[in-house]
């Protein structure tokens, strides 16, 4: 059974830090490429991350650049999200999603339409 599954998520004062992780598990294929989307209010999901499955081609939404890092641990299967310097808008739920068929375009960085599996989210929240 395909699975990613988030965690990492939680409190934490405007300023501070939290690292998301994203286990992935069951896939038959090699993932191509994988992001990290966020959700809040009433938006839709939007793209924070990607990177692609040899680690090394990354894209950042211009909100996060300079804070948060995106990387790949392709032994232990595992995506991770450092975030720095978090700020109150940062907070909503934080998805990983995964692609086995193509590797990352900048497409996959704005249309979650892109990805095949999806984890189940984890909970982030900044206070100021």
């Amino acid at each position: 059974q395909v699975q990613l599954v988030e965690s990492g998520g939680g409190s934490v004062q405007s300023g501070g830090s939290l690292r998301l992780s994203c286990a992935t598990s069951g896939f038959s294929g090699r993932l191509r490429c994988l992001g990290w989307f966020r959700q809040s209010g009433n938006k839709g999901r939007q793209g924070v991350a990607t990177v692609d499955g040899d680690g090394e081609v990354r894209l950042y939404a211009e909100a996060v650049k300079g804070r948060f890092t995106a990387s790949l641990n392709s032994d232990a299967n595992t995506l991770y999200l450092q975030m720095n310097n978090l700020k109150p808008e940062d907070s909503g739920m934080y998805y990983c999603a995964a692609n086995g068929g193509t590797y990352c375009y900048p497409s996959h960085l704005t249309d979650p339409t892109n990805y095949e599996l999806w984890g189940q989210g984890t909970r982030v929240t900044v206070s100021s």
